[in-house]
């Protein structure tokens, strides 16, 4: 495997309108930490990752600190460059990916939901001596429950609590934009369960963001072609609930159970909503050993 420095491979997009996206990773055959195992390398930078600010003269809002100091510090780097002098955070969860960067915002003001306050307390010793560690871990200085309205400049910006992905979730949306900032609620090629025993609930929540207004999506997992073209349209959602329904089918048909990805989402590939990316192999089996796992419990 190659292992070119951190950083060197994070490429600045623009998929919209007073939107910047920071993508790196998703590169055949590069890891950029360790040939063992990380949650740096296998659960954000070998599928892909893009992290976001709105920016809007000299005001910019950031949602989530990418995966490592290095990462940040170009985030930050690029905002300043463009003139801004006012940056507040937001965490779409509390997950390592997400929340790496934090210490080169920590004299910003660093946004997240209650719950994602609390599961970063909780699991504060494990991710502060995780591989790679994230060492001190910078928790948020302001929280919200539910939703939480901002401007960014002159750009109105809603956060709304969302249970997908994780039990923590925060999503982002533009509503004059018509766009949605996702988080890891929705992903391409698809949704990585960390919560099995929750799937249910989180077939509620994706019914209930299904309902909002919005035409396009940013998630911060998925295609850097997709991302850099502005994004997903609806149907992105609809595959995730069709992936997740049929995932809970799984512990009542041992057969589909041990289909491979490409074969169990042929369906939700040919819509074209999302992509077949072979690295989401080992993360679809995972998936389906946890929900089967999640039963017997």
């Amino acid at each position: 495997m190659t292992k070119p420095s951190l950083g060197s491979t994070m490429r600045l997009v623009r998929p919209a309108p007073n939107v910047l996206g920071f993508y790196d990773g998703r590169i055949d055959g590069v890891r950029i930490w360790s040939d063992e195992p990380n949650w740096l390398d296998d659960g954000a930078y070998t599928l892909g990752i893009c992290t976001y600010a709105i920016v809007d003269g000299s005001q910019a809002l950031v949602y989530d600190t990418h995966i490592s100091l290095t990462h940040a510090r170009f985030i930050r780097r690029t905002l300043e460059d463009m003139g801004v002098t006012s940056i507040r955070v937001v965490l779409s969860h509390w997950h390592d990916d997400h929340i790496a960067g934090n210490e080169v915002f920590e004299d910003c003001e660093i946004i997240a939901n209650r719950l994602t306050a609390s599961a970063l307390e909780r699991g504060r010793a494990e991710i502060e001596g995780g591989s790679p560690p994230i060492k001190p871990l910078v928790p948020p200085n302001r929280l919200f429950e539910n939703s939480l309205s901002l401007t960014v400049g002159a750009i109105h910006v809603e956060l709304r609590q969302v249970e997908i992905h994780s039990h923590d979730g925060t999503v982002l949306l533009m509503p004059d934009a018509g766009l949605l900032l996702a988080g890891d609620t929705l992903e391409d090629s698809i949704t990585y369960v960390s919560e099995p025993e929750r799937l249910a609930e989180h077939l509620i929540d994706l019914g209930r963001m299904a309902g909002w207004q919005f035409d396009r999506i940013l998630p911060n997992h998925g295609s850097l072609q997709a991302i850099e073209a502005g994004g997903y349209d609806r149907s992105f959602i609809t595959a995730t609930e069709a992936y997740v329904r049929k995932l809970l089918s799984c512990r009542q048909d041992p057969d589909l159970a041990k289909q491979d990805l490409k074969t169990f989402g042929a369906d939700m590939f040919a819509t074209t909503a999302v992509e077949y990316f072979a690295p989401y192999e080992p993360v679809h089996r995972q998936n389906v050993e946890a929900v089967i796992a999640a039963k017997r419990r």
